[in-house]
């Protein structure tokens, strides 16, 4: 990592000569939008998912747009959502017209959506659930499947955290009916921006490939190769294309990505071990729904521990960190617009205030990992103690 301010920073990217091979050789190739690279990217990861159509995308939030767009969402359908993650799971939605409606995560054990909270918000407007399995940890797909297929509701996976991470034996993102993947560059399969919308079902995948690119029949690389001399335009559409460094890229990290996920969870189970009798902190996701992709690592303080002085005390070890995530109904576009606000969402609410994220990546090192833990220890020693009543 170049940035000196960091000893040791919240993410970093596994990055090496095949990656610098990869993009040069697109550079010679002289053909650096949407083309063979993407397309090989595309095939490889439909074929890793095992799903039957993915689409590279400019990034996950585009992704997401897609896959709302392609379900038909129109303005006042509603998604039910959780807040606990990033504001483009919701945003996405407003573009189409449609209303995020915030459910709760299980709980401190857990920060998926909540199977039970989500039933409860379902109403006559309801048309999709969107989950986003945090961290990399599945939401408990089995129990918001049946949900959705008793109510006839579509499901969209963010995926953004979780690629490689399965459930059932199955890879998330493929469980519902459309899976988005996020690449950017602290992501578990790093291209700097980008990602990928994937379906098994092909009337969606029809819509998307329309969508993705104008609404246009057929694609410059299409042409290029001689497959068409001209195209119609069949449906208004986006400029939402990937572009052949990237996907250059993401060839290289999709390579290595189970070896990446496996390091990372080696380091998430150190974490656990060392952070077991530190006072103060509690770990999510002791018993997941499934294999995890282990993309960030959470803990949660008690509150008695003030959160500003611990991150404070860490920064001044150089030791960076994050919060995941400010609930999204306490924006305040999404309060003023849709009548979110403080009281909506207790559970989450009470989890985000509390919530830190520590640094977590693949080339971290295990002395790196008891270095967090040990000035953390420190840390919240310290703030609890100025938390404390006199």
């Amino acid at each position: 990592m170049s940035d000196s301010l960091w000893r040791i920073p919240l993410a970093d990217i596994d990055l090496g000569e095949p990656e610098i091979a990869a993009v040069t050789a697109v550079l010679r190739s002289r053909w650096l939008t949407m083309g063979e690279q993407t397309q090989a990217f595309e095939a490889a990861m439909a074929h890793k998912l095992g799903v039957r159509h993915a689409f590279a995308v400019a990034n996950c939030t585009v992704a997401l747009h897609l896959a709302y767009a392609a379900l038909g969402l129109e303005t006042g359908d509603e998604v039910i959502m959780p807040a606990l993650t990033f504001v483009a799971t919701a945003n996405a939605a407003t573009y189409t017209g449609a209303v995020p409606v915030f459910a709760e995560v299980c709980g401190p054990h857990d920060l998926t959506l909540d199977p039970a909270d989500v039933a409860r918000r379902i109403t006559p407007r309801t048309r999709a659930i969107a989950v986003m399995h945090y961290a990399g940890y599945p939401v408990d797909m089995g129990a918001m499947g049946d949900l959705a297929r008793r109510h006839g509701l579509a499901v969209v996976e963010d995926a953004a955290h979780a690629p490689g991470a399965t459930y059932g034996g199955r890879a998330l993102g493929t469980l519902g009916d459309v899976g988005c993947f996020s690449f950017f560059s602290n992501k578990n399969l790093a291209v700097g921006e980008g990602g990928m919308v994937v379906t098994d079902r092909n009337d969606l995948a029809d819509r998307i490939r329309l969508m993705r690119s104008h609404g246009m029949t057929t694609l410059t690389w299409d042409r290029h190769r001689g497959h068409a001399n001209s195209y119609d335009v069949v449906s208004p559409g986006f400029n939402y294309r990937m572009d052949e460094i990237r996907s250059a890229l993401g060839l290289v990290q999709l390579g290595r990505l189970d070896a990446n996920n496996a390091r990372r969870g080696a380091l998430v189970a150190q974490y656990r071990t060392l952070l077991a009798d530190v006072p103060g902190i509690s770990v999510p996701f002791a018993q997941p729904h499934g294999p995890s992709a282990y993309h960030i690592m959470p803990v949660l303080l008690d509150p008695a521990v003030s959160r500003p002085a611990v991150i404070a005390a860490l920064k001044a070890a150089r030791i960076q960190t994050s919060v995941h995530y400010p609930p999204i109904h306490l924006f305040s576009y999404y309060r003023e617009r849709f009548g979110a606000g403080p009281g909506l969402l207790p559970i989450t609410e009470d989890i985000a205030a509390r919530e830190l994220t520590l640094p977590l990546y693949p080339t971290l090192d295990p002395a790196d990992v008891a270095a967090v833990v040990a000035a953390l220890r420190a840390a919240v020693a310290q703030a609890h103690a100025v938390a404390a009543p006199c």
